[in-house]
């Protein structure tokens, strides 16, 4: 018995606003939720949205604290490609959430195990995440989880393969500027939020979607692993959605 919500949305950004109404409620029902974000284009609807709602005065993020799933080894908070960056750009400078409580991983760390075990520290002393946003991978990773041999528990350092490295070429000037490395939260950290979002958009995600959500659970698609989270909703455009037959 698979225990998601699917949620199909016309196109990309109906897909945001009903990820938003998710947020929405969480936001009003916990004004100091802890929200786990995530990067990429497939949020960018829901970002947009969350601030378009907050400048009318339907939710707040004025005591919220956010932790956010991944960043590239090596880049800086001020790198154009960061994620980090990315974050302030699209959607911290747009709303109310208090600097301090957002976190993001420390690319430039020099202690990558001591890094990874802080972050893992603070997502506790923080009370763990509400909700979690996740986007998929057209090899079934989230976060930087790659396909591999085992379900990596906690936050760590993860080699990225050259699928994920060529996918996210679109964002940097070439194939040789895209980090060969990223900090990720584990797929242990990813499974204890209390709630799990994960977006789809796109034609190009029906069929990693479909094995994800319908095939065998296993470690070589790393999303398949949200078959057994309690409380999953899933929410994809009619492109992403279009092999789902449930």
């Amino acid at each position: 018995m698979l225990h998601y919500e699917f949620i199909v949305a016309q196109n990309p950004e109906e897909a945001g606003k009903l990820a938003a109404d998710i947020f929405q409620e969480i936001l009003l029902a916990k004004p100091r939720c802890v929200l786990g974000l995530a990067t990429g284009s497939t949020p960018l609807p829901l970002y947009r949205e969350l601030i378009a709602r907050e400048k009318a005065g339907q939710l707040s993020f004025a005591q919220a604290r956010s932790v956010n799933l991944d960043e590239y080894k090596g880049l800086g908070p001020d790198h154009p490609q960061s994620y980090r960056r990315f974050m302030q750009e699209n959607l911290f400078d747009h709303i109310s959430i208090d600097p301090v409580n957002t976190y993001v991983p420390d690319g430039l760390t020099r202690n990558s195990q001591a890094m990874c075990a802080e972050y893992e520290k603070k997502i506790e002393t923080l009370g763990g995440v509400d909700i979690q946003l996740l986007g998929i991978g057209h090899d079934g990773h989230i976060g930087f989880n790659e396909p591999c041999d085992f379900f990596p528990a906690a936050t760590h350092e993860v080699e990225l393969e050259e699928i994920t490295r060529q996918a996210n070429q679109r964002f940097f000037d070439s194939i040789a500027e895209v980090p060969t490395a990223a900090y990720t939260m584990g797929i242990g950290t990813v499974m204890s939020a209390r709630q799990i979002l994960l977006m789809a958009t796109g034609a190009d995600k029906a069929d990693i979607l479909s094995r994800a959500l319908l095939g065998p659970v296993t470690p070589q698609v790393p999303a398949s692993i949200l078959q057994f989270h309690p409380h999953v909703t899933v929410i994809a455009d009619q492109a992403a959605a279009s092999l789902i037959r449930r």
